[in-house]
């Protein structure tokens, strides 16, 4: 994709307000943003790893940094209504499909109800001109289609976690038709596909386990190796955010729902993401686990990105080695050198050629 440098541009000087900064996605969309010179407020929980990316590349330094529950209303609305932001991009959330069904009440508070809290202290915050709703690949009633989900097909998500991100994207929509239907603001949902990147230890995601398995020299242990799933880099999924929120900034044609996934050839059997992460680390194998039936984990999951390739222009860059090799590249010079500051802005420029 061509002019990714103009597109950074655009954020120069803008002031940017984020939910869940410190999360593995947020703590990469607010390190870009850093780096375009934008004027970055974050709002979120301490982070939920240790250890974690936020922390390891220093982020709160350099933006105004803010502890903060999404459910808690009155919180969010001051500390909204303070920074003034151009743009939001809303994170924020339980993300993990497998702890949907330990604890489903907090999900659906955070996910549903914090979506809500966001969306009403936007209506009071009149600085307000764009937003980005994150959501999930996971929100479409899932028939184990061969073919890619439209954004136009049911939205039923099966699990906890799922369904509140269907909830979320339901709550969006009554908004914008009920308060948001004037030319001030536009706001988007965006439902992305699995990603990966240095700098994720989350519990039960697969190339997290896949690292922690490296490290300790052990066999990888795969849950479900022949489950496909739309698989790509996180760089793939924030340059679409980042798109979204600078096209409709100016043209509130461009709002809407938008898919990002990879191409046909990123959506992977498991066994093989796994099997080509072993070839790129080198010295490490994988065998299969019994599955946790306590947990239902759909088997096909594909995305139609069509919409945002040919109305925003949007398209992947990376392959699925690629996007691998990013991540091995990253996790380990951090566990060699334990200062990855260099290279995590290295990665950012490489993808973006700033």
């Amino acid at each position: 994709m061509e002019g990714l440098e103009l597109m950074l541009d655009f954020y120069n000087k803008k002031s940017v307000f984020i939910t869940g900064n410190t999360g593995f996605k947020g703590s990469w969309l607010t390190k870009i943003l850093i780096m375009a010179g934008a004027k970055v407020t974050g709002f979120s929980l301490i982070p939920n790893t240790n250890p974690s990316l936020f922390n390891i590349i220093n982020i709160e330094d350099n933006i105004n940094s803010i502890i903060g529950d999404i459910r808690d209303l009155e919180h969010l609305k001051k500390e909204l209504y303070n920074s003034k932001p151009d743009i939001v991009f809303h994170l924020a959330a339980q993300p993990l499909v497998r702890e949907s069904y330990k604890n489903p009440v907090y999900t659906y508070e955070t996910n549903v109800i914090g979506t809500v809290n966001l969306l009403e202290s936007i209506r009071n915050c009149k600085s307000v001109r764009s937003v980005v709703i994150v959501t999930t690949d996971k929100v479409y009633k899932n028939n184990e289609w061969d073919w890619g989900y439209r954004e136009i097909d049911s939205l039923d998500g099966f699990d906890p976690y799922s369904n509140s991100k269907s909830c979320s994207e339901l709550v969006t929509h009554s908004y914008i038709n009920s308060f948001f239907s004037d030319q001030r603001v536009a706001i988007s949902t965006a439902r992305a596909g699995n990603v990966i990147g240095g700098g994720d230890f989350s519990e039960d995601r697969i190339i997290p386990d896949c690292i922690r398995a490296a490290i300790k020299k052990e066999n990888i242990l795969v849950r479900n190796p022949q489950s496909i799933r739309p698989y790509q880099h996180v760089f793939e999924a924030l340059l679409g955010y980042l798109l979204i929120a600078e096209k409709q900034y100016d043209d509130k044609n461009f709002e809407g729902n938008y898919n990002i996934g990879p191409n046909e050839d990123g959506c992977v059997t498991t066994a093989s993401l796994v099997e080509t992460f072993c070839n790129s680390w080198g010295n490490i194998n994988w065998t299969s686990r019994l599955e946790d039936t306590n947990f239902y984990e759909s088997n096909l999951l594909k995305l139609d990105c069509s919409k945002i390739k040919n109305k925003l222009g949007w398209k992947p860059k990376l392959s699925i080695k690629e996007a691998i090799d990013l991540t091995i590249e990253w996790t380990k010079y951090h566990y060699l050198y334990n200062n990855v500051n260099k290279l995590t802005e290295n990665q950012i420029n490489r993808y973006f050629r700033i």
